[in-house]
């Protein structure tokens, strides 16, 4: 099971996301990952939540309105706060556009948010110009955060030097975007209780993969698997106990 506890530990490398706080773990060194596993994960949410927001995006732009008898017209459907923003997150971005390199240097006279399009496809051009992959045949947003998210593409992202700075620019897209359409991930307590700690501080997130304890102290992370295997288990060991 995910046990924060090594991953706090000070002797280890830190994750490269300055998002996170979490310390490199065994198995993650071994496979020369520079990002911890509940990050690769995050990433690959982000990804995957990206198409979802992007119909609420499209759709508060459908605003239909209809004529009333004094001239005026009515919302059937209110506009999302911040239509500028709105319209540049699903602004098209070229593949050559120069606006900044992956790694973060400014570059041009740009602005404000870059659209969607504009954060994705830095990192595939980056991917595909180490790997030699062929990039996805559209660029539309949907296709490059299923490009990116993609097993092999991530994989190896995790064990390259820039991959928190992927992580923490992505991090600040996702804000950006649910500040946009007012549409986040909820949180909810989870009835089972911690295997660490036994306490019932467990709460899922939608898309999350890790499910987390809340407990100071604790803090441990599980998949749902873990914890379907931990309720297993967890009788049988009262048992024993009673025998």
């Amino acid at each position: 099971m995910t046990d924060t506890t090594s991953a706090t530990s000070p002797a280890g490398p830190a994750c490269a996301a300055t998002t996170c706080h979490r310390t490199l773990r065994d198995h993650e060194l071994h496979l020369g990952q520079t990002i911890c596993d509940p990050c690769l994960h995050t990433i690959r949410a982000w990804l995957g939540e990206i198409p979802r927001q992007i119909v609420v995006i499209e759709a508060s732009l459908q605003r239909e309105t209809t004529g009333t008898g004094g001239g005026r017209s009515a919302h059937h459907t209110a506009p999302l706060p911040g239509r500028d923003d709105t319209l540049n997150l699903l602004a098209t971005f070229a593949w050559a556009d120069d606006i900044r390199d992956p790694y973060g240097d400014a570059h041009g006279d740009q602005h404000g948010q870059l659209p969607i399009a504009g954060t994705l496809i830095p990192w595939v051009r980056l991917i595909t110009e180490e790997r030699r992959w062929n990039p996805p045949a559209v660029l539309t947003p949907q296709a490059l955060a299923a490009w990116l998210a993609a097993p092999k593409p991530l994989d190896w992202t995790s064990r390259r030097p820039w991959a928190g700075d992927m992580r923490d620019e992505l991090h600040q897209l996702m804000r950006t975007i649910r500040n946009t359409t007012r549409l986040r991930p909820q949180r909810r307590p989870c009835p089972q209780p911690c295997p660490r700690c036994d306490s019932r501080t467990l709460v899922e997130t939608d898309h999350q993969l890790y499910i987390d304890c809340t407990q100071p102290g604790c803090q441990a992370m599980f998949t749902r698997e873990e914890l379907a295997f931990a309720a297993r288990i967890h009788p049988a060991v009262l048992e024993a106990g009673a025998a």
